[in-house]
């Protein structure tokens, strides 16, 4: 028998169904986990989720059977979604999509509710929306070598020391890290989306036995792949502290700098049992809030390129 609860969240009131039914099967040494389970992972986290989420358009990721049932990729908001829920029509080739937009915990907990794992979310916001204010490097190796990804992310986080561009890491709770740069939002997606290719290719160039920015999976044989591709208009990059529709539940955290040493560290390093514990520990305190202008980086970097 299914069964249905109300959920005061803030100033709002969620109904909760079939809190018990099981998103996240025990397989191995993956826990179980049920939807009252995520749902109660996102309402706690989302004093530090929902700052990474407000302003910008989402496509949501929803797995209504679990793991084991269909993926739903959803950018349009349906018209069931309550009228609390902040929509904001986008263009698009051809006509507009109306996407939601993540602005208070009880969102967050309706949207769990309605079985989406994952939260993809927008490098601009719906104000600007051409205007990205995030760029991001997706450290993609071919492997599980997280050995690979460490050195990646070295190599990438000195180049933008050089450029002088502050730079934040977060695992993706899936194979990688993303490494995430604060923009001021006065570049369009195209010039974004050009100066992280010359990024990638820098670095690809100085390890070309071990990095690539090919784009097609034949022509990368082993090596990882420096992916900028989510800079680009109405692309999205899984949002901080989402869950991944993988078993145990791991979820994509930010972390440190100098927790990339810790022989600890992976991918899925955090699930939604502790995810909860890193976020406390503010690990990109004050670095995503002043963005920087890529004009400089951009005359540093032609400069190291000769």
């Amino acid at each position: 028998m299914s069964s249905a609860r109300t959920m005061r969240v803030g100033r709002r009131s969620v109904e909760v169904h079939r809190p018990e039914k099981v998103l996240f099967p025990g397989e191995g040494r993956a826990k179980e986990y049920t939807k009252d389970d995520v749902i109660g992972y996102y309402r706690a986290v989302a004093p530090f989720m929902i700052p990474h989420l407000r302003g910008r358009p989402l496509m949501l990721e929803r797995h209504p059977d679990g793991l084991d049932g269909p993926t739903f990729m959803q950018k349009n908001t349906p018209d069931h979604y309550p009228e609390w829920i902040r929509r904001v029509e986008v263009p698009k080739e051809g006509g507009t999509v109306l996407h939601p937009v993540c602005e208070d915990a009880a969102t967050l907990v309706y949207l769990a509710d309605q079985a989406c794992l994952t939260l993809h979310r927008w490098l601009s916001r719906a104000d600007r929306i051409d205007r990205p204010d995030r760029l991001v490097f997706d450290l993609d190796p071919s492997t599980d070598d997280f050995g690979v990804v460490r050195d990646a992310a070295v190599f990438l986080g000195e180049l933008l020391d050089e450029l002088k561009l502050p730079s934040a890491l977060m695992t993706t709770g899936s194979r990688g890290l993303h490494v995430v740069v604060p923009l001021n939002g006065h570049h369009d997606f195209d010039e974004v989306r050009a100066f992280a290719k010359d990024v990638a290719d820098a670095v690809a160039d100085a390890h070309p036995d071990r990095f690539t920015t090919a784009a097609r999976k034949k022509d990368r044989g082993d090596r990882l792949y420096l992916d900028i591709q989510r800079n680009a208009y109405a692309q999205t990059a899984v949002a901080p502290f989402s869950v991944r529709a993988l078993p145990g539940a791991p979820v994509a955290v930010p972390i440190s700098w100098g927790q990339l040493d810790d022989s600890r560290l992976h991918a899925r390093r955090w699930t939604i049992a502790d995810a909860v514990d890193q976020a406390r520990t503010n690990p990109w305190a004050g670095l995503l809030s002043h963005g920087r202008a890529l004009g400089p980086a951009r005359r540093r970097l032609d400069a190291l390129r000769g």
